[in-house]
């Protein structure tokens, strides 16, 4: 028999509503349903929610192997592959295994007795935020900058429309194997955002003059302090997360529907010229 885990965050009786719906598809297509990780086999994880729930659920997923459909009941959902008006037909496609699967990167930090993971982000923030946090940035070794802040974001191309995006970083194509530097308000003539190879190895120290810790957040979940002279190495893992997809829609399809790009934008022509002043 099939299983599939259940993952939201009960916000509400509306979210119980879809809750009960999604059970009782499952179960109608001959699906065991559970609502708690207890360890058992299992197929999938159907997350109901926005990414802030996928994100957690991404954990078990990593560590069990199994893939992430996400419907959306947030705000945004960007990393939601379908919308809950469409939770039915979507646990219908996947009983007929009418899906693909997309692998996407994470990142994996070591250093100062710590060790993590993450699928969007890894930031190095102020911990006192009277304060601006003094790093020394690194890139393959080699120092690139030294500068106050409040912090720091690696992403991989799926968080860079998340932290990283909202400091100033660029948008990834989630084929675009890169890591993405952020710095986050530095008080410094060079600090610009930095799009680096998969393979290299970013390192963050809090220099040891700087007058507050740093507090390193995984997707802003697994955290802890590094402080004054200590330091962290962040490079791509081999472990992925992998979502289900219905289909191969262009990114920038998502692009556009998620944030509701003005794709005809002021300038735009197809009417003929403007007459304004």
């Amino acid at each position: 028999m099939k299983r599939a885990l259940i993952w939201t965050n009960p916000l509400g009786a509306s979210w119980a509503s879809y809750l009960d719906q999604a059970k009782r598809v499952f179960e109608d297509l001959g699906w065991q349903t559970i609502t708690a990780d207890d360890g058992a086999h299992l197929d999938v994880i159907l997350v109901l929610g926005g990414d802030g729930t996928l994100l957690d659920a991404a954990e078990t997923a990593r560590a069990r192997g199994v893939p992430l459909l996400g419907v959306n009941l947030g705000h945004l959902g960007f990393l939601a592959e379908c919308e809950v008006d469409q939770l039915e037909s979507a646990i219908k496609r996947l009983d007929d295994l009418d899906y693909v699967i997309e692998e996407r990167t994470t990142l994996a930090l070591s250093g100062s007795d710590q060790q993590g993971w993450a699928l969007n982000e890894v930031t190095v923030e102020k911990a006192d935020p009277r304060r601006m946090v003094e790093v020394l940035l690194e890139i393959d070794g080699l120092a690139i900058s030294t500068f106050g802040c409040d912090g720091l974001a690696v992403a991989t191309s799926t968080g860079s429309t998340g932290h990283a995006f909202s400091g100033g970083g660029p948008i990834l194509w989630p084929e675009v194997e890169a890591l993405v530097v952020v710095p986050l308000a530095a008080h410094a003539l060079f600090a610009r955002p930095l799009v680096v190879a998969p393979h290299s190895v970013v390192s963050i120290t809090v220099r040891s003059d700087s007058r507050t810790s740093g507090a390193v957040a995984c997707d802003a979940r697994r955290s802890y302090l590094l402080n004054p002279g200590q330091r962290i190495d962040i490079t791509s893992c081999q472990t992925p997360i992998r979502f289900i997809r219905f289909g191969k829609a262009p990114f920038a399809e998502r692009l556009v529907r998620k944030f509701a790009l003005p794709v005809r934008g002021w300038r735009d022509i197809s009417h003929g010229p403007s007459h304004a002043a």
